[in-house]
């Protein structure tokens, strides 16, 4: 014994723990296939994955995946051409931290609870659930802003904690390490096909060569929500390690998702930022800067500063009840729903398939006919009267209008400045002129197929100034994204308001028009 040289192999463990809250909390096993009162262990090429539960109760219950990462396996199942080759093969946080290790454990444990199925619970694995996820430890290139970016859009409240290089030597600063708790009413399955997409996605590295087989895979995952994630293009560069083939092939087979726009009103995201501001889009492989202190942030994309603009508005103008008026899959309305400061919301969309997303999704509320739900999706069409769309402090009609042939705009000022009449209405629109920026964009092409028109500043002024004096209402303009001085900023917002001005609030995307070029239609 004493003449035999002892084998040590060192491991590295990463934890995710899911935590629920709906009673039986237990019924949490059902949906993971994984008992509570057990622990299992399953085999994986790089290591050994543990499932246990360190807390099973009636009203509370908490499902651990513990991730022991074996390091000479790690090594074993690379090849030169995947990240971290020579001496970052040992030398690397692979086994400390949540990355593609732990997303590749996720999909092979819970590949059941994954696909949404559960013979015993179906229609629990149907509907949200309060759920709680916390990763002690996560990667995440562009820190805890970009956690925010990636998961607040699909209704998470996000809790990014940066970690610091060592905790006794605080003059060194943070890592590129955050601890990350997500909460919120989410479908199982969902939360999970997203931790499975994004957590590579904040790492922006993988373990493993990035194989043509990887779009069905990212596809697959992202079925209902990825589509409509502002940020998706930016997703798919990294998930797919920039490689342009795959990711033009992921792109296109997104745009053709059950979630793509199927008639005037359900409107897909488009890139709408000009190429040379997306930091992800850089040759595979090369260098990136590191993220110490001084190193410029990412840019804000314009679907995040035009939701920014619209949420800093209704807050200013102190709305607490909003209707979103064509809302597409319900990227809006998830942010509203996050604050708590908004008491009643609705999203309508003239796509059935929108509103079987949004249910989907999990933003309507499930109460019962004893408790008015503080969140409601339906389907209608802005072209008719509807007396669900009443009752509202505001209305948002965002990226809406250009999608209406100008012949029934009428109908749609009618349904919504005459007949709902909520005190403040919201409209954002493209500003045409702006379109010299894009490049690859043709002269006179539109930012989107189905846009049945894009306005000048003036166009829409003129507009705004007829809408608000035949219906009794005041406008200002206030433009949205970098206000460029020869063409104006890429989107322009109207704020209609009845009775009595309001201070003007500041927006992500530059100054308060006021009523420059529009029209005081006085007060109602």
């Amino acid at each position: 014994m004493w003449g035999r040289t002892a084998r040590v192999r060192h491991t590295g463990t990463v934890l995710l723990t899911i935590t629920t809250t709906a009673p039986p909390a237990t019924d949490l096993g059902y949906l993971l296939y994984k008992h509570p009162d057990r622990v299992q262990a399953f085999e994986q090429s790089f290591g050994t994955a543990h499932v246990f539960y360190p807390d099973a109760g009636e009203h509370r219950c908490t499902a651990a995946l513990l991730l022991d990462v074996d390091p000479v396996k790690l090594v074993r199942t690379r090849g030169k051409g995947t990240p971290d080759f020579s001496l970052g093969q040992y030398v690397n946080d692979r086994p400390y931290a949540a990355s593609s290790l732990l997303a590749s454990a996720m999909a092979n444990v819970f590949r059941t609870a994954m696909r949404g199925r559960c013979d015993e619970r179906p229609e629990l694995a149907a509907g949200p659930l309060p759920l709680e996820i916390r990763l002690p430890a996560v990667p995440c290139r562009g820190g805890a802003q970009q956690a925010e970016r990636l998961f607040a859009p699909l209704g998470w409240h996000v809790e990014a904690v940066p970690l610091p290089l060592d905790p006794d030597f605080p003059e060194w600063g943070d890592s590129r390490h955050v601890s990350l708790t997500l909460t919120g009413e989410v479908r199982l399955a969902d939360a999970l096909n997203q931790l499975y997409v994004l957590l590579p996605v904040l790492d922006d590295a993988k373990h493993y060569w990035i194989a043509p087989d990887e779009v069905d895979k990212l596809v697959r995952a992202g079925e209902g929500w990825l589509a409509a994630h502002p940020d998706r293009a930016a997703i798919t560069r990294r998930y797919l390690a920039g490689r342009r083939g795959l990711v033009r092939a992921a792109l296109g087979r997104l745009a053709d998702a059950d979630d793509a726009p199927e008639d005037a009103l359900d409107r897909d995201p488009i890139e709408e930022e000009p190429p040379a501001a997306d930091p992800t889009a850089a040759e595979p492989g090369a260098p990136e800067p590191d993220d110490a202190a001084g190193v410029a942030a990412p840019p804000v994309p314009l679907a995040e500063r035009r939701m920014q603009a619209v949420l800093e508005t209704l807050r200013a103008e102190r709305a607490r009840r909003v209707i979103d008026l064509g809302c597409g899959t319900g990227r809006l309305l998830a942010r509203l729903k996050q604050d708590r400061h908004f008491e009643k919301l609705a999203g309508v969309d003239v796509s059935h398939r929108a509103v079987q997303i949004m249910q989907r999704r999990g933003l309507p509320d499930a109460f019962g006919p004893d408790r008015e739900p503080r969140v409601e999706v339906f389907q209608g069409a802005l072209t008719y009267a509807d007396e669900r769309f009443a009752g509202y402090d505001a209305a948002v009609l965002m990226e809406v209008i250009e999608h209406v042939d100008p012949p029934r705009l009428p109908a749609v000022e009618q349904v919504v400045f005459g007949g709902a009449r909520p005190r403040l209405v919201i409209v954002t629109t493209p500003n045409v002129e702006y379109n010299v920026r894009y490049e690859g964009l043709a002269p006179g092409a539109a930012r989107h197929p189905d846009h049945r028109f894009e306005w000048t500043r003036a166009e829409f002024a003129s507009w705004a100034g007829r809408v608000a004096e035949t219906y009794g209402y005041r406008v200002r303009y206030v433009p949205v994204g970098d206000d460029d001085p020869q063409v104006g900023p890429p989107t322009q917002m109207a704020v209609f308001s009845l009775g009595a001005p309001a201070a003007a609030p500041g927006t992500d995307g530059g100054t308060d028009g006021g009523t420059d070029g529009g029209t005081d239609g006085g007060a109602a």
